[in-house]
């Protein structure tokens, strides 16, 4: 079933109207007829079944009635945030897309000390749009109950700050202690309702970033004997979070 996305105060709408690019995949991409139903999910973990019920044409609106509504049962029961060192290129777009696929609830580009990148605030605005309509499109891909946000752009010091609030957080750090210690902090994400995890640059982290994160309490492990890039590095950690949360 084809899955659109409306705000959540927008869901007590009678008839609920889709308009704009959805409209348009909906009547003359997927070519729907009255009486099919899609799947609307309104961001906050509610799903809901509509039937399309007509089409206004001269207002590009479709119109739709709600025939079920149920709890999302594609989220992890615990919110992760992915604080990523922010790469050079297009490597970003590729960090968020396959994170909202496997399940992280936030993405926090982060300016670190040995980031290539060094965005004005302009620059970084125009940035996070465009990063939160990829998480829009995986979010639509992946059947995910709700949209992963792209915080906006910060410093190493707000986002320590920011994830001083989490329950658990989680260094991968090529210093750290071996597989054993890895496994035992990894353990220990059962039962956590909010992780952070933070993901260095190209060139990695400075000490001195390290020891701000494990200030308040990150748990540095390594990911293994291979040396990652930052890109591959956030997947695989949201790949093993998401293999231990699943429920």
């Amino acid at each position: 079933m084809h899955q659109f996305f409306k705000k959540s105060s927008e869901m007590n709408e009678t008839p609920l109207a889709i308009t704009g690019d959805d409209y348009n995949h909906i009547k003359n991409v997927l070519r729907l007829r009255c009486g099919e139903e899609i799947l609307v999910s309104d961001g906050a973990g509610k799903e809901y079944i509509c039937r399309i019920e007509d089409y206004l044409e001269e207002k590009g609106m479709a119109l739709l009635k709600i025939t079920d509504v149920f709890a999302s049962a594609q989220e992890l029961p615990t919110r992760i945030t992915l604080f990523q060192g922010y790469p050079k290129g297009d490597k970003m777009d590729t960090i968020v897309q396959k994170a909202v696929e496997l399940g992280v609830f936030e993405i926090v580009p982060v300016i670190m000390n040995r980031s290539v990148v060094k965005l004005d605030e302009k620059k970084a605005q125009k940035k996070v749009e465009r990063l939160n309509g990829i998480a829009l499109s995986a979010a639509k891909q992946s059947k995910r109950g709700i949209v992963p946000q792209v915080k906006p752009v910060m410093k190493m010091r707000e986002a320590v700050a920011y994830a001083a609030e989490k329950d658990y957080i989680i260094l991968p750090y090529e210093n750290a202690e071996g597989i054993e210690h890895a496994r035992c902090v990894l353990k220990e994400v059962k039962g956590k309702k909010e992780i952070g995890v933070f993901i260095g640059p190209e060139g990695g982290f400075e000490p001195f970033e390290v020891e701000m994160i494990k200030e308040i309490g990150g748990n540095s492990i390594t990911l293994g004997k291979r040396i990652l890039r930052t890109e591959t590095a956030g997947i695989a950690m949201m790949s093993i979070l998401m293999f231990l949360l699943e429920e």
